[in-house]
C-alpha cells in the first residue's frame, strides 16, 4: 500500500502501465532508494520528494545536505522539520464495521467490531502526540483501589510505525510524532460486549409450490438522538417468484428480479424505532421441484457518532516547545461489513 501512495504522488491518482513505462528511470530510483536488501526502507512522500524530483518539478524549500541527511538517515522519517500551519488542528475519525451472522434459531455464530484511527493532523513543528482511548487495562490500572469504570476490552492492535511501542508494551499509551497530514494511527478488533446497531427478527412461510410470505420486523438498537443513513436490506426470495406484494412501513421496497431479493432502501433510520416488512410473494411451479436454500438476508448501513464496540476517545495531549493551542475534533462512524441474519 505505501508503493502504492509513493508512485501515484510522482505519476498521479491514474497512473497505468503507459505511465510506468515512460518513468522507468525514475521507478528505479524509487525502489531503489524505498527498499533495501527487500526489506522496505523509506517510504515517507514527503522526505522521497526532497531529494528524487521530476525534471520540471521544484522543492519549495531547498534542504541543507545535512537535513538532507538527516531525514534520510533518521529515526523519523515520516516527517520533516519546519513545518508551519496558521491553525494547529487534529482531525480524529474512528471508523468500526460489524461483522454479524446469527443462524436460523436466533444463536450468535459471528460477532465482532474491526475498527481503525485514521487522523489528519495539521501541526507546526516536531510535536509529540499522546492519545488515549477506553480502554479496559488502562482504565482498570488508572482506577485501581478506587471506582470502576467501564471500559472496552482491545485486541489486535496494529500500529502506524511513528507509534512507539515500547511505551505501548510497558504501560498501554500510545505515544507518537505524526507524520504531517492524513494517516491511520492504529486498527484494533473487538469481540466481546458489541453493541449491534439493529435487531432483525424474520418470518418466513411456505405455502406449497406457488405461494411464499416473508415478514420482517427491524429494531433500531442506537439512541433515539442517532440516525442510521443510507440502510439497504436484501432480503431473499425464492427464484421462481414471479410476483410480489410488498407492505413496509416507511422508505422504499421493491422486488428486484436479477438480485432474487426485495431491496428495501432506507434515507434515515431513527435511533429506537421500529419498522416492519411484508411480503407476499406468488411463485412459477417448476418440472422438477428443488427445495429454496433460503440465503441470509444482507444488511448495510452507517451510523454517524456510534461506535458498536463501545470505543471513545478519551484524550488528545499535544506537547510542543513553544506551547501552542491545539483545536481536536472528533468523528465516530459504524458500518456494516458483513451483517448477515439467516431465515
Amino acid at each position: 500500500f505505501q508503493k502504492i501512495r509513493v508512485l501515484k504522488a510522482y505519476l498521479g491518482e491514474d497512473f497505468d502501465e503507459n505511465s510506468m513505462r515512460n518513468n522507468m528511470t525514475l521507478i528505479y530510483e524509487l525502489m531503489d532508494e524505498t527498499m533495501d536488501f527487500g526489506y522496505p526502507q523509506n517510504c515517507a512522500v514527503d522526505v522521497l520528494q526532497m531529494y528524487i524530483n521530476l525534471a520540471n518539478v521544484k522543492p519549495q524549500d531547498e534542504p541543507e545536505p545535512e537535513q538532507l541527511t538527516k531525514q534520510i538517515t533518521g529515526a523519523i522519517d515520516w516527517r520533516r522539520e519546519g513545518i508551519r500551519h496558521k491553525k494547529n488542528e487534529v482531525y480524529i475519525d474512528v471508523l468500526e464495521s460489524v461483522n454479524l451472522m446469527i443462524s436460523t434459531s436466533g444463536a450468535i455464530l459471528r460477532n465482532e467490531v474491526t475498527g481503525r484511527v485514521q487522523m489528519n493532523t495539521k501541526l507546526t513543528g516536531m510535536p509529540e502526540c499522546k492519545f488515549g482511548l477506553n480502554d479496559k487495562l488502562v482504565i482498570e490500572k488508572e482506577s485501581a483501589g478506587g471506582k470502576k469504570k467501564p471500559g472496552v476490552e482491545i485486541d489486535d492492535c496494529v500500529f502506524h510505525r511513528c507509534v512507539r511501542l515500547g511505551k505501548f508494551d510497558a504501560d498501554r499509551t500510545i505515544t507518537f510524532i505524526p507524520p504531517d497530514g492524513e494517516f491511520e494511527l492504529m486498527r484494533y478488533r473487538v469481540n466481546d460486549n458489541v453493541n449491534l446497531p439493529f435487531r432483525l427478527i424474520p418470518a418466513v412461510q411456505e405455502e406449497g409450490q406457488t405461494k411464499c410470505s416473508i415478514n420482517l420486523k427491524v429494531i433500531a438498537n442506537f439512541s433515539e438522538k442517532l440516525f442510521a443513513t443510507h440502510v439497504v436490506i436484501k432480503i431473499p426470495v425464492p427464484k421462481n417468484t414471479s410476483k410480489a406484494k410488498i407492505k413496509n412501513s416507511f422508505g422504499r421496497a421493491k422486488y428486484e428480479p436479477e438480485q432474487n431479493a426485495i431491496v428495501w432502501r432506507i434515507k434515515k433510520f431513527p435511533g429506537k424505532a421500529t419498522c416492519m416488512l411484508s411480503s407476499d410473494m406468488e411463485l412459477v411451479r417448476t418440472v422438477r421441484p428443488k427445495a429454496w436454500e433460503r440465503p441470509a438476508i444482507n444488511v448495510d448501513f452507517q451510523v454517524p457518532m456510534f461506535t458498536a464496540s463501545g470505543v471513545h476517545v478519551r484524550f488528545l495531549r499535544v506537547y510542543d516547545k513553544s506551547g501552542y493551542h491545539t483545536n481536536r475534533w472528533v468523528r465516530y462512524i459504524t458500518k456494516a461489513g458483513g451483517y448477515q441474519v439467516k431465515i
